[in-house]
C-alpha cells in the first residue's frame, strides 16, 4: 500500500479552499431560495425545483464532499479511490436521471444553454471525478489534477446555475399582479 499523505499534502490548501467555497455557496443557496420563496407566486413549480435548484445544491455538496475526502489524513489510497469513484458514478447516474426529467418538463422548455449547464457540464465533471479515481493509483499526480479540475467545474457550474435559477425565479415567474 502506498502512502497517500505525501501525494495529497500539496493539495491540502486547494481542497480547503474549494471545500470552504462549496460550503459557503451551499448555505447561500439555501438563504436565497428561502427569500425568493417567501414571495407570493401563482403556482409552485416542484418539477423546476427538483430539476434545477436541487441539483445545484447537490453539485456544491459533492464539491465539498470530494474536498473533505481529499484533505482527510488518509494513510492509503485504498479508501479514497472507491469513495471518489462512487461519487463520480452516482453523479453521472443522477445527471442522466435529470436529463430525462428535463425532457418531461411541461412548465418550462429548456434551451441549449440549460442543456449545457444543467446536463452536459455536470456529467463531464462527475465523469472527471470517476476517471480521476480510477487513475489515482496508477498516476496520482495527473489524477489529482483531473479531480481538482472536476471539483472547480462543479463549483463554477453551481455558481452559474444558481444565478440562472435565482434570476428566473425573481423575474421569470408570474406573480398575482401580472395576471
Amino acid at each position: 500500500m502506498s502512502e497517500i499523505t505525501p501525494i495529497l499534502a500539496p493539495w491540502s490548501n486547494f481542497y480547503m479552499l474549494t471545500g470552504s467555497a462549496a460550503a459557503a455557496l451551499t448555505g447561500l443557496m439555501f438563504v436565497v431560495i428561502t427569500l425568493i420563496f417567501g414571495e407570493t407566486r401563482l403556482t409552485p413549480t416542484p418539477d423546476g425545483i427538483g430539476t434545477f435548484s436541487t441539483p445545484t445544491v447537490l453539485h456544491f455538496c459533492n464539491a465539498l464532499f470530494v474536498s473533505a475526502i481529499l484533505v482527510a489524513p488518509w494513510h492509503t489510497i485504498v479508501i479514497v479511490e472507491p469513495l471518489l469513484a462512487v461519487i463520480g458514478f452516482a453523479g453521472m447516474v443522477y445527471i442522466c436521471r435529470l436529463f430525462i426529467r428535463q425532457l418531461r418538463l411541461t412548465s418550462y422548455t429548456p434551451d441549449l444553454e440549460d442543456w449545457t449547464w444543467f446536463s452536459a457540464a455536470p456529467f463531464v465533471a462527475y465523469a472527471g471525478i470517476m476517471c480521476g479515481a480510477i487513475l489515482l493509483h496508477l498516476m496520482p499526480g495527473k489524477a489529482l489534477f483531473v479531480v481538482g479540475g472536476a471539483v472547480v467545474l462543479l463549483i463554477f457550474i453551481g455558481i452559474r446555475n444558481s444565478w440562472d435559477v435565482v434570476t428566473y425565479m425573481a423575474t421569470g415567474r408570474p406573480t398575482p399582479e401580472d395576471t
